[in-house]
């Protein structure tokens, strides 16, 4: 046997399980499509679409993936690290709720049970509190106070090593094992990639130290089938077909594991489980695509009026408002330059159906031609523009399966189906506006065909007490078969309502930490 466990993807859930299983002694392949990418390969602004963007097609190897479906639109990360590499650093713990429901709560006290696992993952991952406030967290303020709501507003728990700005020092988190790190200069840049060297992504902490333990990373490559060896339910281990992700003409391999973690995030391992679940691997539950949330997010930009105000210096997600029980505010940035979404930008309308929101739309910029010809074509878009992300605990989930010409495609399971236009969220953007002098646009999905678009896919491979229940059981493996785990976002089982990649990273520690040591092996 060549390796003791495949990890099929790096992002949270496979970083965690890389270094916990190396360090146990184990012989570990990472294999990630995306690129190795240094802190000088990443874009300088967004317009850099080869290197921000994932689309293969156009030879576009960046660290962002935007996928569409019918009840929703996906924004995911790509590269070694995962979504660590584009996302927006906010490490928050979920509200009871998210452990007391779905199709886990039933299998333990998760929130008591996770919660040293928690501890673990914000040390990992260096979590600190975001120490200065900027414009657009100054104009979050300016709402919490209108709603009386000053005491629900705070800075994040971002993965940032702040220190002196600018400033590289030795390893700060890990007794100098780790690498070098510089001081946060607040550029806004986190979600088009760091170049200054201060975000804790997951190659410079899990990942890092997982490949001084032995594990190995194979970038630029993609899974298409998992086998079980000699008998049905991988007692004797997997083949793993893997081909190139990046070259024009494809290589494709084979290699044998004992065990194989599936850690590709609910677009990749998904689609990937879905495909072989009616050839190698058919006894995987029939929940499989099941229980996908989105955790009821919208994502509207307002453009600030204001001409002494700069809405791109800061983290890219600064602060946080808590406006109820089930929902959360916070304000996006990036950094100055980085102005390329303003391309699929309109005025942000809500209406019932695409005739009236188009209506909407025409009458917006006949009555204020001034103020969006300056968002569109004078004023810096990132210098002066933020993104609302309004966030939801309440639950709804989509179906995802493979169609007829081999693609994955949504449907609606229960609930209602998600919808850019929620009715709290209306009304947090009209407040954002007035505080800042701004003018709201959306995405052009959002304002034209409904469909809402979300940074946080989750589930499709969830937690239950058998598979008619679910996919995995409490300890991530999948039923049916031996040797074989998901861990990453589409085993979460709930909805958490707040960026989720702490949660993962929690539940992918306690995960780990049912696994004992490779026998014989010498443990530092």
């Amino acid at each position: 046997m060549e390796y003791d466990y495949i990890i099929v993807g790096s992002g949270f859930g496979g970083s965690v399980s890389a270094l916990r299983l190396s360090k146990k002694g184990y012989k570990v392949l990472i294999i990630e499509k995306g690129k190795w990418f240094e802190t000088k390969d990443f874009p300088k602004t967004n317009w850099n679409f080869r290197k921000w963007l994932w689309m293969p097609g156009l030879r576009f190897f960046g660290i962002m993936k935007l996928s569409i479906f019918k009840h929703v639109a996906i924004l995911s990360g790509t590269g070694v690290g995962g979504g660590s590499l584009v996302y927006a650093n906010t490490l928050p713990i979920p509200k009871s709720t998210f452990f007391e429901t779905g199709s886990w709560s039933k299998l333990g006290d998760w929130e008591t049970e996770l919660e040293p696992y928690y501890k673990v993952a914000l040390k990992m991952l260096g979590a600190t509190k975001t120490p200065k406030l900027f414009d657009g967290d100054i104009g979050l303020k300016k709402v919490a106070k209108k709603l009386n709501m000053e005491d629900k507003f705070d800075a994040t728990n971002v993965a940032i090593y702040f220190g002196e700005e600018n400033v590289t020092k030795d390893d700060p988190y890990f007794d100098g094992k780790g690498p070098e790190r510089t001081g946060c200069n607040f550029c806004g840049a986190c979600m088009t990639g760091c170049r200054n060297n201060s975000k804790n992504t997951l190659d410079k902490n899990y990942l890092y130290l997982a490949q001084k333990y032995g594990a190995e990373i194979l970038a630029e490559h993609e899974v298409y089938n998992v086998s079980p060896l000699d008998t049905e339910d991988g007692e004797n281990g997997y083949e793993i077909a893997l081909k190139t992700s990046t070259k024009f003409f494809t290589k494709r391999k084979k290699i044998k594991s004992k065990a194989v973690i599936f850690s590709g995030g609910v677009l990749g391992t998904i689609k990937l489980l879905l495909k072989i679940k009616t050839s190698s691997l058919p006894n995987i539950s029939d929940r499989l695509g099941q229980d996908v949330r989105t955790n009821n997010e919208t994502l509207v930009s307002v453009s600030s009026l204001e001409k002494d105000k700069n809405y791109s210096k800061g983290v890219a997600i600064g602060s946080i408002l808590d406006t109820d029980e089930n929902s959360h505010l916070e304000i996006c940035r990036y950094s100055e330059g980085s102005n390329a979404w303003k391309l699929i930008h309109l005025p942000y309308v809500t209406g019932k159906n695409i005739f009236s929101r188009f209506s909407k739309i025409a009458i917006a910029l006949i009555k204020s031609p001034v103020k969006y010809f300056k968002i569109y074509f004078v004023n810096s878009w990132s210098k002066k523009t933020v993104v609302l992300l309004f966030m939801q605990t309440l639950d709804s989930t989509l179906k995802f399966k493979r169609n007829s010409l081999g693609f994955m495609s949504s449907t609606v399971s229960t609930g209602k189906k998600p919808t850019p236009f929620i009715k709290e969220s209306v009304k947090l953007i009209k407040e954002y506006s007035k505080a800042v002098n701004g003018v709201s646009t959306s995405f052009a999905l959002e304002t034209i065909a409904g469909i809402p678009s979300t940074a946080h896919v989750l589930g499709g491979a969830v937690m239950g007490e058998n598979p008619l229940e679910g996919v995995i059981d409490k300890n991530n493996k999948v039923f049916g078969y031996k040797n074989l785990y998901i861990i990453d976002g589409s085993m979460i089982s709930s909805n958490p309502g707040v960026n989720p990649s702490l949660s993962i990273t929690a539940i992918a520690e306690r995960a780990m930490d049912q696994i004992p040591s490779k026998k014989g092996a010498i443990i530092d």
